[in-house]
């Protein structure tokens, strides 16, 4: 017992979760039941995979502000060889340019010394222009049945976004627990001067960290296309917002050096239960950003105390 309060103080975001949960079960009979769990699980599925990315570097001390555009321009290469109908060239091809996109911002903070904010804040414009200028501000649609699997399959009753889901928090918790690059981007984002005065090489451990970030969106950008049989050049607005939020909702510090995979899951699951409590409760949407803001303006004060 002991052990688990000391697990719930090491995540608190699980405490917030189990609260939503409980409030959103006692206002409505439709929030308690297997099917609206997993139809939660499925639609935060895509977000999630983004704030994993964004977990390891938010850990290291950046941010991310491109994620919502390399997801469109992924999803746009992606869609556009899928009519050609190679579905594994199509997946590696758009997994490539999430890697290259994260590549160029890791390269540029990391040799150029300039502020992540600043060179993402860059990147999200141009890998936007980049998805509306390839699209012709047109959306892609119509995929193989095979490929539709993957957002819209399900195996021994799990749907496959949740599936990957989970194999992407594996992912994240192996490199962040087992690796070089997960201790490294502890280190880094602590005291990166006194990390590359111990001998690390800082900037190819940043160039590998923002790689993962765009790797990741490119892989949320696969799923949410076959789930839609679309990709539109619209993709990925404000996913950065979300990606951030969960983060900081799973105890992570925007300061660097903090941080764990398992609270950005529970961060994760709160902003997709509010989303999903409030829809059915016939709350307004005009409300429902307000109430999201609150709470995690709530959760930043209360990591504070």
């Amino acid at each position: 017992m002991k052990r688990f309060f000391e697990w719930m103080r090491r995540y608190p975001a699980f405490v917030g979760f189990i609260g939503i949960v409980v409030v959103f079960s006692l206002l409505s009979d439709r929030f308690f039941t297997i099917s609206n769990f997993l139809n939660v699980l499925r639609q935060v599925s895509i977000q999630a995979i983004i704030a994993f990315g964004m977990t390891i570097v938010i850990i290291s001390g950046g941010i991310d502000l491109s994620v919502g555009s390399v997801f469109a321009i992924s999803a746009a290469v992606l869609a556009s060889i899928l009519k050609t109908g190679n579905i594994f060239l199509a997946i590696l091809a758009g997994i490539a340019v999430g890697g290259a996109f994260g590549l160029f911002n890791g390269f540029v903070i990391a040799k150029g010394k300039i502020q992540p904010f600043i060179v993402t804040l860059a990147t999200m414009a141009i890998a936007r222009s980049f998805t509306l200028v390839y699209m012709q501000g047109m959306p892609i649609t119509g995929f193989s049945r095979t490929f539709r699997f993957i957002g819209r399959g399900s195996i021994g009753g799990i749907p496959v976004p949740v599936l990957i889901m989970f194999g992407m928090f594996l992912l994240t918790w192996y490199i962040l627990s087992k690796t070089k690059l997960g201790l490294y981007a502890y280190s880094i984002g602590g005291n990166e001067e006194a990390t590359r005065l111990s001998g690390v090489n800082v900037d190819m451990y940043k160039m590998m960290i923002y790689t993962l970030s765009g790797t990741f969106s490119a892989v949320s950008a696969i799923v949410l296309t076959a789930r839609l049989n679309s990709a539109q050049p619209i993709f990925g607005q404000n996913y950065e917002l979300d990606a951030i939020a969960a983060v900081v909702l799973g105890g992570a510090s925007l300061s660097g050096g903090k941080g764990t995979v398992v609270g950005t899951l529970f961060g994760a699951l709160i902003m997709g239960i509010i989303n999903n409590g409030l829809n059915l409760l016939n709350v307004s949407p005009f409300y429902q950003q307000a109430v999201k803001g609150a709470v995690i303006l709530a959760a930043v004060l209360l990591e504070r105390e």
